[in-house]
């Protein structure tokens, strides 16, 4: 009986706790799904650091998975304050900076190759 109420209570507070998660991030404006890709988001940009170094050693096809993949953590980015992910701003500045590269990369030979 007493272990019924221990677990009871327990349940209690994990509800409570996320409950006061979704309450906080709602009073902040941001949407639990928009939080979540964050999360995801987060978790990619990590990974697109790492390649970032790399860029200019990529073939063709993984610099278009790494810009699609970047286009999707940005899109993530996008949506959440600045505030929140300042941490992650150095991580961010130099995939930007690689997929900036790249699309100009790309461009200036897409146009060579039209001439």
């Amino acid at each position: 009986m007493e272990l019924a109420i221990i677990i009871y209570i327990l349940l209690l507070v994990i509800f409570g706790l996320i409950a006061f998660s979704v309450l906080q991030l709602k009073l902040a404006g941001i949407k639990v799904k928009d939080f979540w890709s964050f999360i995801q988001a987060n978790q990619m940009l990590d990974k697109l650091y790492i390649f970032s170094t790399k860029y200019e050693k990529m073939s063709p096809q993984e610099q278009i998975i790494f810009l699609s993949e970047a286009e999707k953590v940005f899109s993530a980015f996008d949506k959440i304050p600045d505030m929140v992910w300042e941490d992650e701003y150095r991580k961010y500045s130099q995939v930007l900076d690689a997929y900036k590269n790249i699309r100009v990369s790309r461009w200036s030979q897409n146009s060579s190759n039209n001439k």
